[in-house]
């Protein structure tokens, strides 16, 4: 019987511009009041990146993301999930979590290329900004780098952050990447996994995709690792629901889907974190607290 989940919200990322909808939070107090709000609704976790707030183009500024934490720590007790993902430089894409030392961090675990991303300009017809057009038209040359460098840079200058880091496996192959890292002493627990499934470039959708991903997980790493699942657009509540029932944490959020359900756009993050909270709660699932995710990683700690 599956009795709690953990409920993380990724607020905005980079997949999406502000073209795409009116409804995606871009200045600092927009998406600190989306993650408030969010955690209001039941989500544990806050998943952050930031935007230029005059173009919302995404940004690395660590002005912007203490901004951001900032407003955040004073109205809600969310735990705070720090992107340090994207084609920027490595030392660029650290930076904010080397600044804010928050509970959690994401790490991909792997490098990845964004094909078929183009084909999305043929999806809307009206664009805000030149570089919206600029990322989606060059998508087909840009690679996401995360090779053995990267990756034992970010574990060595974080080192001291006393960071949880997310692993964020696109593929069965950044399983043992995570294998690789934890044999070799660079990356201690506590840790978790994040299983995603349906990004262009990484591992498609699937229920057997879902199960053996899990079943490799644990034989690399044993029943008790904790870990999640996500799918983007129309996947994300069917994946997250079947990620939950096999005892998995889920994540939502404008950040891999800007819909409520098909056609509706979501208006908020909050909106969507409330309708996997009610799915869940049919299930009889409850939610876990940021306190006892905190409990967890402070008790991994003292076992490390």
């Amino acid at each position: 019987m599956i009795e709690d989940c953990l409920l993380t919200c990724a607020i905005t990322g980079s997949a999406h511009t502000p073209s795409m909808s009116p409804y995606l939070p871009i200045t600092p107090a927009e998406i600190a009041a989306e993650a408030i709000a969010a955690n209001q609704a039941g989500a544990a976790v806050v998943h952050l990146h930031a935007r230029d707030p005059a173009t919302g183009r995404p940004s690395f500024s660590v002005d912007l993301f203490q901004e951001i934490a900032e407003r955040i720590r004073t109205e809600c007790n969310a735990v705070l999930n720090v992107s340090t993902g994207g084609s920027a430089a490595v030392a660029d894409r650290m930076a904010p979590a080397k600044a804010l030392k928050p509970e959690m961090a994401s790490l991909n675990m792997g490098s990845l290329s964004p094909y078929g991303r183009r084909d999305i300009l043929n999806r809307f017809e009206n664009w805000q900004h030149d570089w919206e057009i600029n990322l989606f038209n060059d998508a087909a040359n840009r690679t996401y780098v995360n090779d053995e460098h990267t990756i034992t840079t970010i574990l060595d200058e974080l080192s001291d952050a006393d960071i949880c880091f997310e692993c964020e496996c696109y593929d069965l192959s950044h399983l043992y990447n995570v294998a690789y890292f934890v044999d070799k002493g660079l990356l201690k627990p506590p840790f978790r996994l994040q299983l995603i499934f349906g990004f262009s470039g990484g591992v498609g959708v699937g229920l057997d995709n879902l199960s053996h991903a899990r079943r490799v997980m644990r034989d690399l790493f044993g029943a008790d690792v904790p870990w999640s699942v996500l799918a983007p657009g129309k996947n994300q509540f069917s994946y997250c629901t079947m990620g939950a029932l096999m005892g998995g944490g889920v994540r939502v959020g404008l950040e891999d889907n800007l819909y409520l359900k098909k056609g509706e756009l979501a208006r908020s993050n909050a909106d969507q974190v409330a309708q996997m909270r009610n799915i869940l709660s049919l299930l009889s699932i409850d939610l876990r607290t940021s306190e006892e995710l905190r409990a967890e990683i402070a008790k991994g700690k003292s076992n490390a």
